[in-house]
């Protein structure tokens, strides 16, 4: 007699495929970036942290490859070129209605294992005071519905904390 089929089979490696799933990938999704100008300064700091995994999702479609290598002796010669070329796309920042350029200064490696994040640092030299400051965070919107983009933003004694997401991707400063 052959066993009647009722599915739960089916069902029970759903259920065990999503739960690995969601156990490889990081807890949140989300970025965050500081943009500093300190009073005493001609110049505008920008760091932006992102998750490794979630790099390697957006340029290469594969969390775990290791291909890029950032911030290792074994990183790939296009590394940063493909960084950038990705960040211009969904991160920007304007003074004063100008579209500053992306040139990284430095970038490190912070945590582990799957919460391990890459740090790039931007520094933009000021020639004007600042009376506005737009900002463009959709990194990973792309990739992720619920991304959330982090912004603290610090302009000698002024600061500003924002969220930006998929709907609010750009905030704009009049100071």
């Amino acid at each position: 007699m052959k066993p009647k089929y009722t599915g739960n089979a089916t069902v029970l490696a759903l259920l065990f495929l999503l739960t690995v799933q969601t156990a490889l990938a990081h807890p949140l999704r989300l970025s965050l970036s500081e943009i500093e100008k300190a009073t005493d300064q001609e110049k505008l700091s920008v760091s932006l942290r992102l998750f490794l995994m979630d790099i390697r999702e957006a340029l290469l479609f594969d969390p775990e490859n290791d291909e890029l290598a950032f911030c290792q002796p074994n990183e790939a010669e296009n590394a940063e070129s493909l960084l950038l070329s990705y960040l211009d796309q969904f991160f920007y920042i304007k003074v004063n209605d100008k579209k500053l350029d992306l040139n990284i200064a430095s970038k490190r490696l912070h945590g582990e294992g799957i919460n391990l994040a890459l740090a790039v640092e931007f520094e933009f030299p000021l020639t004007e005071h600042i009376s506005s400051l737009e900002i463009k965070n959709a990194v990973f919107t792309d990739l992720f519905f619920d991304q959330s983009n982090i912004v603290y933003v610090y302009l000698g004694e002024e600061t500003e904390s924002l969220m930006l997401n998929k709907d609010t991707p750009i905030h704009r400063l009049d100071l």
